[in-house]
């Protein structure tokens, strides 16, 4: 199976590096063959301008969309990894979807006047970190927003299925190792069990 990994974190030594690395092993343990678009190390551009709409209406996108549209063509499965930041995307993935999961490309409009999903039959996993303990967001609704939001909002909205959506909390608060290692322990069990 072809999976891609999109991860945005800027910090090699963070904890979703950690995470990449686990998910990156067990896939490769299990004969995937395994993409990674480290988008900051890319130095991917996250800004949707209006020279980058205009060519993407006319079916001419620009040479970094395109190379990062071929990738999400071929990939079986496709994976997120970033952290939570103001909770929401970091600008850099959000950029990346503004930019790549273009109209006509990974979703459109039909003549009934729905939705045809263009990434129908793709599978994915979406893993966030976030600094606020787990049971805030959870007590207020926040993860459930941001299962909304990425699951509902970007993923099935295309088509992509959602196996799994993690949704780590407290890691650079309340976490202790142990707290760190179950969660590196659930991204392997999800990631050899695919």
């Amino acid at each position: 199976m072809k999976h891609l990994i999109v991860y945005a974190h800027p910090h090699e030594g963070s904890f979703n590096h950690a995470i990449l690395g686990t998910a990156v092993k067990a896939l490769k343990e299990g004969g995937h063959e395994v993409i990674v678009r480290d988008l900051n190390k890319l130095g991917f551009n996250p800004v949707l301008s209006p020279a980058d709409t205009a060519a993407l209406r006319e079916g001419n996108p620009p040479a970094d969309i395109k190379t990062e549209q071929a990738y999400l063509e071929v990939a079986d499965f496709i994976t997120f990894i970033y952290p939570i930041w103001w909770t929401g995307l970091p600008a850099i993935i959000k950029g990346y979807v503004d930019r790549t999961f273009s109209y006509g490309f990974a979703y459109q409009y039909n003549s009934e006047g729905g939705i045809d999903k263009l990434f129908a039959g793709k599978k994915g996993i979406i893993i966030n970190t976030y600094g606020t303990p787990g049971e805030i967001y959870e007590s207020i609704g926040m993860n459930n927003s941001l299962k909304q939001t990425s699951g509902s909002g970007i993923f099935e909205f295309t088509g992509i299925e959602v196996v799994e959506q993690f949704l780590f909390g407290g890691v650079t608060s309340v976490a202790t190792d142990e707290d760190r290692k179950e969660m590196l322990a659930q991204v392997a069990k999800k990631f050899s069990s695919l």
